[in-house]
């Protein structure tokens, strides 16, 4: 369990500062209002999550009623606006939006339409919605999203924590790291993702450059301007799919920089992350930099030198793979978020909106996955961009289902909620995607 501080701010200015103890599935989701002219209503939103509601206890009619029409001005408001892994975006032009206001407006409508997921009403439009859709099926939908750790937001950032929602057992987790490490440590792999994390930052930072320039930011440039550089240099400029013999030796340097090690990327990290501590703007960016650092700590001692002969940067390369095949396991932060890039070409862990779970269906070791979102508005573009980034989430259980070598068939599924939307189903990739309505 772990207390969460939520700090409401009254029109006179003064603040009342609760804590309430959440359970360790929401471990790093903060609830923060400020400014709020409702107060009780979000507190009755945080307070929905407490350990007491968290046991299936059903929130007072009068509580929706009073609620609702606030959730309905959210929802008009945001009607452009979505929050996709932790990155807020106008759906319009796909930008990213850093207006705090809209942040604590977006949170706020997540939170209060999660808690309206446990109303009789929505849960009954459920049950009905997806007996109606699957009479073909040859078994009974199960009861999906009833209890309330099911309706709860996750994130989920490690091999780990997947395999423990998919109940894969310690034997096949084995397999499921054997299997896949080989792949998401190729060299041009790893390198792709520093890469992507650098970029992200850097683009980042040039943004704010214009409006708040600071020293440590300034500074932070420069290191990550040597990082890239760093890591194109790792790139062997030749062919890789030419045979070795076709491929000309490397051009003498006369002037060649001496060999380098990925110590200097390791420490240029750890520079990196003093300097930006406390920007609570490039939070995410710094936190995937401490997360790299697992790999550059391994691969420290191995040199680099593009110049060397094809042999030598092939052995090299082969280096870097080895030490984090040996090392990376499934709870590692670094291996998920190359595994992700693997996948998606993302460095974002994957966060979930509704939780879900796994359910037993059928005579047959059948499963049934799902997992769920709330969107502000049921306009083609907004419901198009939350059954894609359901997709991908779903198709990483279901990789790593097969990757375990798991028993029986895993059909999953995607329920997308928003306020007064009609009921209708989509197929998309072969999977069945549920459109739902939040009403009275």
């Amino acid at each position: 369990m772990e207390l969460v501080r939520i700090q409401c701010k009254f029109m006179i200015n003064f603040n009342v500062v609760v804590y309430i103890r959440l359970p360790n599935r929401l471990r790093g989701f903060k609830y923060v209002v400020r400014t709020m002219p409702n107060v009780a209503s979000c507190l009755n939103a945080a307070l929905y999550h407490s350990s007491e509601l968290s046991h299936g206890k059903i929130l007072p009619v009068k509580w929706y009623q009073e609620v609702f029409p606030r959730l309905q001005k959210l929802s008009h408001f945001l009607k452009n606006v979505d929050l996709v892994d932790g990155r807020l975006i106008n759906l319009e032009d796909n930008s990213t939006i850093r207006d705090e206001r809209i942040w604590h407006r977006i949170h706020n409508f997540k939170t209060l339409a999660r808690a309206f997921l446990g109303a009789p009403s929505v849960q009954e439009e459920l049950r009905r919605n997806m007996k109606a859709s699957m009479a073909d099926r040859k078994y009974t939908p199960p009861l999906c999203f009833t209890k309330s750790s099911e309706r709860e937001p996750i994130v989920i950032n490690s091999l780990k924590h997947v395999c423990n929602i998919l109940n894969i057992s310690a034997q096949q987790r084995k397999v499921v790291r054997a299997m896949i490490c080989p792949h998401v440590t190729q060299h041009k792999l790893w390198t792709a993702a520093l890469e992507e994390i650098l970029k992200g930052l850097k683009l980042e930072m040039d943004s704010m450059s214009h409006s708040c320039p600071t020293k440590g930011t300034s500074m932070a440039q420069q290191i990550v301007s040597s990082c890239l550089s760093f890591i194109d240099e790792t790139a062997y400029f030749h062919d890789q799919d030419s045979s070795s013999w076709m491929r000309p030796k490397p051009v003498k340097v006369v002037d060649s920089p001496s060999s380098h090690k990925w110590e200097e990327v390791l420490e240029m990290f750890n520079d990196l992350i003093n300097c930006l501590r406390g920007a609570e703007e490039l939070l995410f960016h710094v936190s995937k930099l401490d997360v790299m650092r697992e790999g550059l700590t391994l691969i420290k001692d191995v040199v680099v030198n593009r110049n060397h002969c094809f042999k030598e940067v092939r052995h090299q390369e082969s280096l870097v793979q080895k030490k984090l095949v040996k090392a990376l396991g499934l709870s590692s932060l670094c291996l998920f978020t190359l595994l992700q890039y693997y996948l998606y070409g993302t460095v974002r862990d994957m966060a979930v909106e509704v939780s879900g779970g796994l359910y037993e269906v059928g005579k047959e070791e059948a499963r049934l996955f799902c997992m769920g979102k709330v969107v502000a508005s049921d306009e083609e573009r907004m419901i198009s961009n939350g059954v894609k980034e359901l997709d991908r989430k779903l198709g990483l259980f279901k990789f790593v289902w097969e990757t375990a070598g798991m028993k029986g068939s895993l059909e999953l599924q995607g329920h997308i909620w928003c306020v007064g939307a009609m009921h209708r189903t989509l197929t998309y990739k072969g999977k069945l995607f549920f459109v739902h309505g939040i009403s009275l």
